[in-house]
C-alpha cells in the first residue's frame, strides 16, 4: 500500500510535513510493504502542472494521504479517487508514519462527515 504525505523537502522518511497541502513543494511516498520511500515534485496545477492533486497521487498509485488537515472537498475529491485521507499529521515524514500506523491519527471523511451533520437543520 502507497502511503503519502504533503512534504516541504526531499529528505525522505526525515522530510518536514508541510502543513499546508496545497502548497507542498514535494509528496512523499512510502510503500508500506517494501518500506522503499519515493519524494516526487508537487506537479500538480497549484505549482504549474496540469493534474489537481488527487489526479496525479491516483496516477503515482496513492492509496492513503497523511496531512495536517484538509476541507471537506478536497477530502471528498481524494476520496473520488479512493485515496483515503488521515489528518493530524506532523512534525516528519516518519512521526506521521509511526502516528498513523499507531492509529493516532484521524480519518477525516469519518470526522468531517459527522460535522457535517450539524450545517443541516
Amino acid at each position: 500500500m502507497k502511503v503519502c504525505i504533503p512534504t516541504k523537502d526531499n529528505n525522505g522518511m526525515e522530510g518536514a510535513v508541510e502543513q499546508h497541502f496545497g502548497k507542498a513543494p514535494t509528496y512523499t511516498i512510502l510503500d508500506t510493504d517494501s518500506r522503499e520511500v519515493s519524494v516526487i515534485p508537487n506537479t500538480s496545477e497549484h505549482m504549474g502542472g496540469l493534474d489537481l492533486p488527487p489526479e496525479f497521487l491516483y496516477k503515482n498509485g496513492v492509496e492513503i494521504m497523511l496531512c495536517a488537515g484538509l476541507g471537506y472537498k478536497a477530502v471528498k475529491m481524494f476520496e473520488s479517487y479512493g485515496i483515503t485521507v488521515f489528518v493530524g499529521a506532523g512534525g516528519t515524514v516518519q512521526d506521521a508514519i509511526q502516528a498513523w500506523e499507531a492509529g493516532q491519527l484521524h480519518n477525516a471523511s469519518a470526522e468531517n462527515t459527522c460535522a457535517e451533520h450539524g450545517h443541516h437543520h
